[in-house]
């Protein structure tokens, strides 16, 4: 693990990440390993080279530079992962950026301020900075050190996490300078969890319950939220047992997060496995009236539904 994270991208004039009109910061590298990630990019905590065949145009320019002759045409995924030695020479040179360096070092102060040039359209619409990923909680010092830069501009600070984290570091260097923490719970049974998410939901589940707690008395909003995955997470059995959950733990609201299909060209860009491609379920949207299905389910349990 390295000490300071990589950062994916930033990215402002979100709506969809918090109140009003938010920028978002997407950190490199998640504890857990979901088979429907939408961000796999963001998985590993190492720098990738991502190449975007769209792009191409076909130059051969990469092909002559790259000293370990990793790049070739013949190789499924354009690159020979195991070759190359992420010198990043064929990305300077691709006159077109099909070729990209997934991951980039910044220190804070570049992060503050790269996000203070948005802050007349936080002024205005009530927003703020959400911490996205990946999973920010892998850096607690970096993350730390952010969140009070953020608090020290007067910013409203999200963090959005998986709940795979270390309670008593989050609540010491953490959740002081958070307003909200966004907490996914995809699912309830911890065998099918390990089986699609990598790891145990145990942590997750305890994390949740400490939060509410925590938050509580610091007045700092805790929203669950429950990404619907086709034929995985938004199988009634399993969203009845979350909202049986949150019921019993006294959350009033959740959010819910419909599947997004258009993740799958990722794993090509970055050279990742995708065994996913081939159900023809796991590449259309859910639709409407399953989602207005799984609604009800947290209804039904008095959980609004935001």
């Amino acid at each position: 693990m390295t000490k300071n994270p990589l950062i994916l991208d930033i990215k402002g004039n979100s709506l969809d990440d918090g109140p009003g009109i938010r920028t978002v910061i997407f950190f490199k590298g998640c504890p857990l390993d979901c088979v429907w990630c939408q961000n796999p990019e963001s998985k590993r905590t190492v720098a990738e080279i991502a190449f975007d065949a769209k792009e191409c145009i076909g130059c051969g320019r990469c092909l002559e530079v790259c000293p370990e002759g990793a790049l070739s045409r013949e190789n499924p995924f354009y690159i020979d992962r195991d070759a190359c030695t992420l010198c990043f020479t064929c990305v300077e040179e691709c006159p077109a950026r099909a070729l990209d360096r997934v991951g980039r070092e910044m220190t804070v102060e570049d992060i503050v301020k790269a996000v203070v040039r948005d802050r007349p359209f936080f002024n205005t619409s009530g927003g703020g900075v959400t911490l996205s990923g990946g999973e920010p909680t892998l850096f607690p010092d970096f993350v730390s050190s952010l969140l009070q830069a953020l608090k020290g501009e007067r910013i409203h600070t999200i963090i959005e996490t998986c709940g795979q984290f270390r309670p008593d570091t989050f609540e010491s260097l953490m959740l002081p300078y958070l307003d909200a923490v966004y907490f996914d719970i995809k699912l309830m049974d911890a065998r099918l969890h390990r089986e699609y998410c990598g790891v145990s939901n145990e942590t997750i589940v305890e994390n949740f319950v400490r939060l509410k707690l925590l938050c509580a008395g610091r007045k700092v909003v805790l929203l669950p939220r429950v990404p619907l995955i086709t034929g995985i997470t938004e199988r009634e059995s399993n969203l009845a047992a979350i909202a049986l959950f949150l019921k019993e733990q006294g959350a009033p609201r959740v959010q819910l997060l419909p599947y997004n299909p258009l993740w799958h060209d990722k794993t090509d860009k970055i050279g990742a496995a995708n065994s996913l491609r081939q159900n023809a379920a796991m590449t259309t949207w859910l639709d409407k009236k399953r989602i207005e299905a799984c609604r009800e389910i947290f209804t039904r349990q008095g959980i609004e539904v935001v």
